[in-house]
């Protein structure tokens, strides 16, 4: 479960003073559920991303992630969720195995529960037959399971997903959509950050739209183009994005 409230974070730049990234963002996930992140690039999803992962603190505002606040309790937030970017490095000097299995100690696993767990994931996402090859040999579809591999192997109940399929190519962003719909399915609270329209429409249960730091709209495809009486994410995502650009320059 993810409980995010009136999230805030400002960053300090020497010739605009204080920048705002986010802007009181609220929202919450529930077990079983890809909440979708949607916005362009800039948006303030990677922000908000990384101060539920703990690698930022926030300005104002608290999330709380499986009951512990990120801010208060990192340690205990960082064993309970799998956080992966879009440009999570691989070692390539490392196996498969030796990579996935490297992490799963950091997180405490050992011996026989080690074995099964890796096992159980590897099974998952289809990996057994590339599990003793070198990450420098493997294709990007290989790599991005490895990521998605080492990202779950301690089974969190939370899982955070920044813009995974970036730069993938059609068949391995496929992969990478089944591989979390599966942990949806598993019951497993994810965030989904996407500006890719077609994968918000497939696997997202609920989605904000966030732009400029700030949430525009938020809840299911459905609810979101009857409120905006429109019929498509695409051109919902244009109108708001539009409409809140107009206004600011018009103030």
């Amino acid at each position: 479960m993810i409980e995010v409230s009136e999230l805030s974070k400002c960053f300090s730049d020497a010739k605009r003073g204080s920048v705002s990234a986010l802007n009181a963002v609220s929202f919450e996930v529930k077990p079983g559920e890809v909440f979708g992140l949607l916005g362009p690039n800039g948006a303030g999803k990677t922000t908000c991303l990384r101060i539920l992962s703990t690698v930022l603190r926030p300005t104002g505002g608290r999330a709380i992630i499986s009951g512990y606040d990120v801010d208060k309790y990192p340690a205990q937030v960082r064993s309970r969720i799998g956080f992966m970017s879009n440009n999570t490095g691989i070692y390539d000097r490392m196996t498969a195995r030796e990579m996935v299995e490297y992490f799963g100690k950091l997180y405490g696993l050992t011996g026989k529960d080690l074995d099964q767990r890796m096992d159980e994931v590897f099974t998952m996402l289809q990996m057994h037959d590339f599990g003793e090859m070198l990450c420098s040999k493997m294709s990007t579809g290989m790599r991005q399971k490895v990521s998605i591999a080492r990202t779950i192997i301690h089974d969190p109940p939370v899982l955070i997903f920044d813009e995974p399929t970036s730069g993938l190519d059609v068949l391995v962003a496929r992969n990478v959509i089944e591989a979390v719909a599966r942990l949806r399915d598993a019951g497993k609270s994810i965030i989904y950050s996407t500006h890719i329209m077609t994968e918000v429409e497939r696997l997202c249960d609920r989605v904000a739209v966030i732009h400029k730091g700030e949430i525009l709209a938020m809840g299911t495809r459905t609810e979101l183009c009857e409120q905006h009486e429109t019929d498509s994410m695409e051109n919902l995502f244009f109108a708001l994005i539009d409409r809140y650009d107009a206004a600011a320059v018009a103030s």
